[in-house]
């Protein structure tokens, strides 16, 4: 087993790389690669940057070039949902986007659907899912969910934009990353998960609290991911 894990911000990784073993780095299309060992585990891990365009070409860069067998997505998202507060947890069941539409086209294509994709949203690994809840409930017990992650290139911080998307999704959480990611491992066959700490509440409150908060979600996120590397060397 070999895994990819990706994060968009340097905050988000900076954790894992600091408790990784034998490191080297690889340039990429100006990402840079660092592979070793995490938790007895080999991985990759790369900063993506933030977007969609961005955490897609890590992922098909994780396959091809460092041919990764399974691919982790862990950061921060804002909260869709009123019982998920700051600090806790989302697990991808599936991953969506949000600000893909091609309804002018043809009406019966609701928010999300790709014309000719045999899925508008991008299923995760249940092993996965299962291994990472496990490690999100064992951190913080009580404070994990499992369930969609919805994507978009745009920080949601109106209640305008959260309803719509809660609408349009039925999600647990955004960001701007995770479907892309998903989107790019179920392409490329490869079993994924998504792993989010809510930095924010998505509303008219989320610019006052992303600043403060981001940081503890993103390490908090990096322990959880770190205690899945683990889980998965005894498999």
């Amino acid at each position: 087993m070999k895994l990819g894990i990706i994060g968009a911000m340097d905050v988000e990784v900076a954790t894992l790389k600091a408790n990784m073993t034998e490191k080297t780095e690889t340039t990429v299309a100006g990402s840079v690669y660092c592979e070793g060992i995490l938790e007895g585990l080999p991985v990759v891990v790369v900063q993506c940057g933030i977007g969609k365009v961005n955490a897609a070409l890590c992922v098909q860069a994780l396959c091809s070039q460092f041919a990764v067998t399974h691919i982790v997505n862990t950061g921060i998202a804002g909260s869709l949902d009123k019982d998920l507060d700051i600090g806790d947890f989302v697990i991808s069941r599936d991953a969506i986007y949000h600000d893909f539409t091609c309804a002018a086209l043809n009406p019966a294509y609701v928010t999300g659907q790709i014309p000719g994709f045999p899925v508008r949203n991008f299923p995760a690994d249940e092993n996965l899912v299962k291994l990472a809840y496990a490690a999100a409930d064992s951190l913080q017990a009580g404070h994990a969910k499992i369930g969609t992650v919805a994507s978009g290139d745009q920080f949601v911080g109106q209640k305008e934009q959260k309803e719509k998307i809660i609408a349009d999704t039925g999600a647990l959480c955004t960001e701007m990353e995770g479907a892309a990611i998903a989107h790019g491992a179920w392409k490329n066959g490869i079993p994924f998960v998504v792993i989010r700490a809510i930095s924010d509440k998505a509303d008219d409150s989320a610019e006052m609290d992303y600043p403060t908060f981001e940081a503890m979600a993103a390490e908090k996120c990096a322990l959880v991911t770190r205690a899945m590397a683990k889980a998965l060397t005894k498999m």
